[in-house]
Parts: structure tokens; C-alpha cells; sequence
């Protein structure tokens, strides 16, 4: 029987900085490397393994890992499946972490059913039990309502999916020897689907991963101009804007800002949430905020009770002077500095 022994996370590193994705998963992997002792690996999606060695040394991973003999430069799920699969193959992992990002939720379940591995999606916490030496980690579960724990049995590996902003950034700690290894990735299978074409969208202001302050709005907005506010509002705040899925099928808002169970998970530090009712399906991408602000004209939307400071009303009322105010005290601050 094959021993499985490692921690191996796997991100792409497709700029000259570390995605803050990547960071966060240092973390959980060191922790659960120094519970089991066990080595930490990292394995690069892109091409820029290079600079990734430069880089990630500085945070203490044992190896890096990248494909020989295959690009993955360009995201194909079912490519990336193979090559991780080959990978994990090769390493025998006992955890393998993921981001839960668009790579994560797409290539880590065709990942675990390809290793008949355990798959875990969604996780926020980690811990290994002291008498079994078996991971145990939580998710949320019912729409963020509840957390579930979840626990390892047998000797196989086990592929988890990390939220965003429900674990820390690592920082550097250790600047070890450089170990690079380059696996010889062979006997691909032909693929069944082939990229045609990439259409990037063009990003106007902060990512919605790195923001610390996200405005989001709903249908309760009625119109795609009425979106204007919250961009407004998110420039002063240095904020990020999101929908719910109402504003996306109607055609106001892209697709891409979508925050939900069909969107992005999110974690800020503050979410305000404007003209949303509150549904467990838009909850469960924003649950994990530290504070919830709902601007409601509905006293009875459900958002009031998800919500860490509620206010009823007209948004198109509210804003203005919310607006207004945050200049003023923006222009203060840049003052006093």
C-alpha cells in the first residue's frame, strides 16, 4: 500500500508577487506541517517559476515544484487535472490545498475523483487530532447557518479548498536552500475539450480577493445607473463593488461580481450590502465578513438579521450624504497624515 507523506499546495503564480491566495495557503500549510512534521511542498501554475523560487524560499517551504514538459500557462481545467494528478502521483501527498477560487472549485473535485482521494471544499479551520494524528477541518454548511467538522479515516491523500480571508497571509519567516524539482509530466491522455479562446476583462478598481471593504448591492438597486452610487461610494472607501445574482440577470451588473453560491466567496473586513434581501444563496458568499451593514428600505429583509448594523431606507437617500461625509473625513485623515 502506497504511504502517502506531505503537504503539497497547489496555486498558480502567473505575475512577479505572490497572490495573496498562495500567501494564505502557506499558512495552513505550515501549521499543518509542523502538526504532522511533515515537509511542505508548493507546486506553480504558470510560468513563472522562477521568480516563484525567489519568492516563496523566503516563507519556508522545503520544494518547489513545476511540469517539465507542459505548459499551464493558460487555465484549462481539464489539463490541470492531469498534470496534478501526474504530480500528486509522483509526490504522494497526504494533503493537498487549493484556494476556493475559480482553479480550486473547477479542478479540485475532477482532481479527487481522478485519485479516488476525500475532498473537502469550502474549509475555514484545521487542526489534527492528537490521539488519532487525523485532520480535522470545518466548514460552513446550511448557507453559512452552522459549521460542520469533518474528519480523515484512512491512509489516502485529502484535497481541500481553503476560503479566502478565513486564514491570515503568511509572512516571511526563513530563507531555506532553494530545492526545485521539475516532474516530467508524460502520457497525457488527449484532451476532450480545447481552449479556443481567453477574453480578459478589463479591471477597474480593487480586486474584489483583496478588498478589506466590498459594496455590494442587489436588486433592490432597479437599474443599472443606480450602481453609480456604489462605485461612488466604493472610490472614496477604496472599496470593492458586488451583486447579488438579481443585478447579473438582469443585465445591470457582469457576471464576474457576482458574490453567492453560484459567485465569489468573499471575507472582508466590512461588507455593505445595499438593496439586498438577504437570501441563504447571496449569505453563503458573504457570511464570513467580519461586520455586515445592510442598507434596506424593506424593514423586513432577512439582511437585518444576518446584519452587524442595519439601516432602513432609500439607498438613493442614503449614499448622497454617506458620501459626502466620507470625503470629508477622508480629506481630514489625508491631512492630519
Amino acid at each position: 500500500m502506497q504511504e502517502f507523506k506531505g503537504i503539497l499546495i497547489c496555486d498558480s503564480f502567473t505575475s512577479n508577487a505572490i497572490p495573496l491566495s498562495l500567501l494564505e495557503l502557506l499558512t495552513v500549510g505550515h501549521r499543518l506541517a509542523d502538526a504532522t512534521g511533515e515537509k511542505l511542498g508548493v507546486f506553480v501554475l504558470g510560468d513563472k517559476i522562477d521568480t516563484a523560487a525567489e519568492k516563496l524560499f523566503r516563507y519556508g517551504v522545503d520544494t518547489l515544484y513545476g511540469a517539465n514538459n507542459v505548459s499551464t500557462s493558460e487555465f484549462h481545467p481539464e489539463l490541470y487535472t492531469q498534470v496534478l494528478a501526474e504530480v500528486c502521483r509522483q509526490v504522494a501527498p497526504s494533503i493537498v490545498l487549493f484556494p476556493h477560487n475559480d482553479i480550486g472549485r473547477d479542478v479540485a473535485p475532477r482532481l479527487a475523483a481522478r485519485l479516488k482521494a476525500r475532498i473537502c471544499m469550502d474549509c475555514i479551520s484545521f487542526a489534527i487530532d492528537p490521539d488519532r494524528k487525523n485532520l480535522v477541518f470545518s466548514k460552513p454548511v446550511y448557507g453559512g447557518q452552522a459549521i460542520a467538522a469533518w474528519a480523515t479515516k484512512e491512509n489516502c491523500p485529502v484535497i481541500v479548498t481553503v476560503r479566502a480571508r478565513s486564514i491570515p497571509p503568511a509572512e516571511p519567516w526563513e530563507d531555506k536552500q532553494h530545492n526545485v524539482v521539475l516532474l516530467d509530466i508524460a502520457n497525457q491522455t488527449p484532451l476532450k475539450t480545447k481552449l479556443i479562446e481567453t477574453v480578459r476583462e478589463e479591471l477597474k478598481g480593487i480586486k474584489m480577493e483583496d478588498a478589506k471593504i466590498i459594496i455590494a448591492g442587489g436588486g433592490g438597486i432597479g437599474s443599472q445607473e443606480g450602481f453609480q452610487l456604489l462605485t461612488e461610494l466604493a472610490e472614496v472607501l477604496q472599496a470593492a463593488v458586488g451583486v447579488s445574482r438579481a443585478p447579473c440577470d438582469e443585465g445591470w451588473m457582469t457576471k464576474s461580481l457576482e458574490i453567492g453560491q453560484t459567485g465569489h466567496v468573499v471575507s472582508p473586513k466590512v461588507y455593505i450590502a445595499i438593496g439586498i434581501s438577504g437570501a441563504l444563496q447571496h449569505m453563503a458568499g458573504c457570511s464570513g465578513s467580519k461586520y455586515i451593514i445592510a442598507i434596506n428600505k424593506d424593514p423586513e429583509a432577512h439582511i437585518f438579521s444576518e446584519a452587524d448594523v442595519g439601516i432602513v431606507g432609500d439607498y438613493r437617500q442614503i449614499l448622497p450624504p454617506l458620501i459626502s461625509n466620507c470625503k470629508k473625513l477622508w480629506g481630514q485623515s489625508r491631512g492630519a497624515g
